[in-house]
């Protein structure tokens, strides 16, 4: 299961909506639970440098990867996903996502944005031992009310 508070569900849904109708993309940090549920406690949105196709494909920069994992890390907060959205397409994983995700463990959340309004989040664990077996597998979520200050 993936945890999302309201403030990130509603961060990386927007995300999608501002960057439409190319595809956004972003980071989960938060912490890996001790039963294999895993917890956000941030979204943090990134650029995508696809330009041959960021209406259907998606890049984060490995300089801004290592620099969340860096930030992350010093806060207690590891990367537990990735996120993406899919501009006038179903939240559902394509070929080319469980191609490109390489991070066994983590949640890939994908947000279908239709003419320019999110409409469904879903979640996906990132199943399996290596390149090999990988799977996309469907991940409840559970949006969390952060509470007011």
């Amino acid at each position: 299961m993936l945890t999302l508070p309201t403030s990130a569900h509603a961060a990386l849904r927007q995300h999608g909506e501002q960057t439409y109708p190319h595809e956004c993309c972003g980071v989960l940090l938060g912490r890996f639970e001790d039963n294999g549920d895993k917890t956000v406690t941030r979204a943090v949105g990134c650029g995508n440098t696809r330009d041959d196709s960021p209406h259907n494909r998606y890049n984060i920069d490995p300089r801004e990867l290592i620099r969340i994992q860096r930030e992350g890390r010093a806060r207690g907060e590891d990367i537990v996903g990735f996120y993406h959205s899919h501009p006038d397409h179903p939240a559902r994983w394509s070929r080319t996502d469980l191609a490109e995700a390489h991070w066994i463990g983590c949640s890939y959340v994908i947000t279908s944005v239709q003419r320019g309004k999110a409409t469904e989040t879903r979640s996906f664990a990132l199943t399996g031992t290596d390149e090999n077996d990988k799977q996309l597998a469907d991940e409840p979520i559970n949006i969390l009310e952060t509470p007011q200050t």
